[in-house]
């Protein structure tokens, strides 16, 4: 394990700071109790580690009211919460091709129900065209729901003009930073978004289950859960008001705690320190990658507006045998196949080779790391192509 290189941080960041796996320990064992939900000081201390951790994201978003940070178990979980309680039958949404299936299935689920649905494909460069999304409005438009930075091709879409469309259209615009929480900025007010939906355990360096969304203020999304608050417990009805009307039950409270000590120590380093040696080493990669014979690239003429996530497959081989053979002869860790984003292939046709494999350079990587990654697949590639 020591010896493993691990460029599967698209899926989740591995390993995290040493400051999570530490604050994450000391709390659960001192202060692992059910927050805010009676006076006692061990509930009052684990209820004021959720609070922090409400402002500490709110700021990271650039939002105004910490209240209206809702804690969920991650992105698909928030994102169900948004589409669901935005749409409704006879409704239409917009969305894009760049989507993963957090997006994806619920849209299609409410389609069966009677939603009209629009996909805006992405462009060469793996880019959507905000006038492309606008000009899918329709009078009964009830929902833009766009994923800001691809899992698959890295690219990270215009937010700010595609959100002031939305806005001058009165559209709620909601995006999916499963992959760009933690890597880019992400503001409220100057993208002109209404929802962000997040999850901890990527680029924000957390534990696995937990996440969230942030609601803008005048955007209310409907009750389709309902179930216990820790307060006003005689009401028959979910609370209306944030934090509690888009929470239920006991929160993940030691997610949460690991949540505050990622999110601190990306804050602290600097998302843009992050980022910029992120993709330094994504140009040595992409670099090297390019430079191998067979190897075939996605949407990677230029790293411009991209996340550390390059998508390529080797001429005569399977994705999953690449995968396999970077996992047991070379000790790298990688992600194979449709990566959850299905359209996302079927634009680039790799759908009907499988997939493609997946690198995604984390915080902890090393030029060491993506040389050794450039090497590999170097001899993968000399190898004999499949026969087909």
């Amino acid at each position: 394990m020591s010896k493993l290189i691990f460029l599967d941080n698209g899926a989740t960041s591995f390993p995290k700071p040493e400051e999570v796996y530490t604050y994450m320990d000391h709390f659960y064992r001192n202060f692992g109790v059910n927050p805010g939900r009676s006076g006692y000081d061990l509930c009052m201390e684990a209820g004021l580690v959720v609070e922090e951790t409400r402002k500490l994201l709110t700021g990271l978003f650039n939002g105004t009211d910490p209240n209206r940070l809702c804690f969920g178990y991650n992105s698909t979980d928030a994102l169900n919460i948004v589409i669901s309680g935005l749409l409704k039958p006879g409704d239409h949404a917009v969305s894009t091709t760049v989507e993963h299936n957090s997006v994806l299935r619920p849209l299609y689920h409410l389609r069966r129900d009677g939603v009209e649905v629009d996909f805006v494909p992405f462009d060469g460069a793996g880019f959507v065209d905000p006038q492309e999304i606008r000009r899918r409005f329709r009078p009964n438009t009830r929902l833009v729901v766009v994923n800001h930075a691809s899992n698959v091709i890295g690219t990270v879409q215009p937010l700010a003009a595609i959100g002031r469309f939305c806005r001058e259209a009165g559209i709620p615009f909601a995006i999916d930073a499963s992959q760009s929480a933690g890597k880019v900025p992400i503001d409220m007010e100057a993208q002109f978004l209404d929802v962000v939906a997040f999850t901890g355990h990527k680029s924000l360096l957390g534990p696995t289950g937990i996440g969230g969304l942030y609601v803008r203020e005048g955007v209310e999304i409907r009750h389709t859960r309902a179930g216990g608050t820790g307060v006003r417990s005689a009401v028959k009805a979910h609370l209306d008001e944030y934090p509690y009307r888009l929470e239920y039950g006991t929160p993940n409270v030691m997610g949460i705690a690991g949540l505050k000590a990622g999110v601190t120590w990306v804050k602290g380093r600097g998302l843009e320190a992050i980022h910029r040696e992120e993709m330094r080493l994504a140009r040595i990669l992409l670099d090297g990658l390019k430079a191998i014979p067979r190897v075939v690239t996605y949407c990677l003429d230029s790293l411009d507006d991209h996340i550390a996530v390059l998508a390529f497959n080797v001429q005569g081989m399977d994705a999953a045998d690449v995968g396999t053979m970077l996992d047991v002869d070379f000790g790298i860790a990688c992600r194979t196949g449709l990566h959850c984003a299905p359209l996302v292939h079927e634009q680039l046709g790799t759908d009907k080779i499988h997939g493609a494999v997946r690198f995604g350079i984390g915080p902890f990587n090393t030029e060491e790391h993506v040389r050794a990654a450039v090497e590999a697949v170097g001899r993968i590639a000399a190898l004999p192509a499949k026969k087909r």
